[in-house]
């Protein structure tokens, strides 16, 4: 979250990035509750300090033998107005604490400046659009005709919006977690964690999600849990509460894991297939860093990220994301979109963002300055390196031959122990 001091000193710049991501929050009104705020623990410490004060007296009296009748009533009264103002004091915190959590990070200078994604700005593509001889099939015909997906299995399972992946389905799943965390570990030097798939509401409020987004999660309450919608809810909160070496920085984590996102607002959207889901696999990157580099970790971070098509053979482009269509906690936001030949569309397999000191002010990470010796803030970054139902769709896709077979990548052939999946 930002800090009240940066609303305070910055509120212009806070305003202006409200305006460009689309929010409405009142910052004269919180800066009114800040103000008031100050001024009521100015008024406590006055009141403390005379409380003290008359305390010694009654002390210094008593010690004389003198009566300190009127001193005690005195304090009694001054005791009675600290509380008065320690409760105005916490309702006036608990307003101000149920609205700071509300206010989206502030956008990076460098980021475009738009209301849509139609003013995303394409930054670069990489290799050429696949071209058939032939009607190519999408990925849903495909996948029913190799044998790899059964979406009305899954209905029965758990409704819509879940996959089923079935024979050598389920084994290409598998083999493109199991690449892309290998790909990542050993091409790009992260560490892998395995994290579990709940986490607690402070986790989530750390990274973002909530309290905004709660609509989108799944809950389980009894237990106080949610179902993660990403790997960076827990892989973030890793170091929560800690002090890192700046020694240590950057510190990497590449971690795979399922991801349950209710979509409460994707009505209207293309969900056909693979396309929108409420569970989905990802192998997700997350990186700690100096604020002075993260801007450039950032921009190693999509490259890492990317890589991955790259080795797939797969065409692709990279899209820098406006102002009106960046996430809540992002400052900087590139998405990488991943070409679908059947739909002649682009779609997005993964979000690189930079959340500078966005999370790691409410998760309380920092790192030691080596210079000045004292615990500073560190910057958060993350990206899907990838998610797989929109990868699997445009490696199905592409890969596919006029007699039906599937060309797999060589990357996979290892994973696979095969070349192409026949019907």
């Amino acid at each position: 979250m930002l800090s009240l001091k940066f609303i305070r000193e910055k509120s212009e710049l806070v305003k202006t990035s409200l305006s460009g991501k689309n929010t409405s929050v009142d910052i004269d009104a919180l800066l009114q509750l800040d103000a008031t705020r100050r001024s009521d623990l100015q008024e406590v410490e006055q009141l403390r300090a005379e409380k003290n004060r008359v305390s010694g007296d009654i002390a210094e009296k008593k010690k004389d033998g003198e009566n300190a009748e009127a001193d005690i009533i005195a304090m009694r009264e001054v005791a009675a107005e600290i509380k008065s103002v320690e409760e105005r004091l916490k309702t006036t915190e608990e307003q101000i604490q149920s609205q700071i959590y509300f206010i989206p990070n502030y956008i990076h200078e460098s980021v475009p400046r738009g209301k849509t994604e139609n003013d995303n700005v394409v930054v670069r593509e990489w290799g050429d659009k696949p071209e058939f001889d032939f009607a190519p099939k999408d990925h849903v015909e495909l996948g029913k005709s190799l044998g790899l997906l059964d979406f009305k299995g899954a209905v029965k399972m758990a409704g819509s919006g879940f996959p089923l992946y079935t024979g050598l389905g389920a084994k290409l799943e598998r083999s493109l977690i199991n690449f892309m965390l290998d790909f990542h570990i050993q091409h790009h030097g992260y560490l892998e964690l395995f994290p579990p798939f709940l986490a607690q509401r402070n986790a989530m409020q750390n990274t973002g999600q909530l309290p905004k987004f709660e609509e989108d999660m799944y809950r389980i309450p009894e237990d106080g849990l949610y179902c993660i919608p990403t790997a960076e809810v827990p892989v973030t909160n890793i170091h929560q509460g800690e002090i890192l070496s700046e020694d240590e920085l950057p510190k990497k984590y590449a971690a795979y894991s399922a991801c349950f996102r209710r979509e409460a607002g994707s009505y209207g959207k293309d969900t056909k297939g693979l396309t929108r889901l409420h569970q989905f696999n990802k192998v997700e990157l997350v990186k700690f860093t100096h604020p002075q580099h993260s801007y450039a970790e950032l921009e190693s971070l999509v490259e890492n990220a990317e890589a991955v098509l790259q080795a797939l053979g797969l065409h692709y482009r990279i899209i820098e994301l406006c102002s009106g269509d960046l996430s809540f906690s992002a400052a900087k936001c590139y998405d990488i979109e991943v070409w679908s030949p059947a739909e002649g569309k682009y779609l997005e397999v993964s979000s690189c963002s930079n959340f500078e000191n966005f999370q790691a002010r409410r998760a309380e990470i920092r790192f030691r300055n080596k210079e000045t010796g004292k615990a500073e803030l560190l910057h958060t970054l993350n990206g899907s390196g990838v998610a797989t139902p929109r990868l699997m769709i445009a490696l199905l896709e592409t890969g596919q031959q006029e007699n039906g077979f599937i060309k797999l990548p060589e990357a996979l052939h290892p994973y696979m122990q095969q070349e192409k999946l026949i019907p």
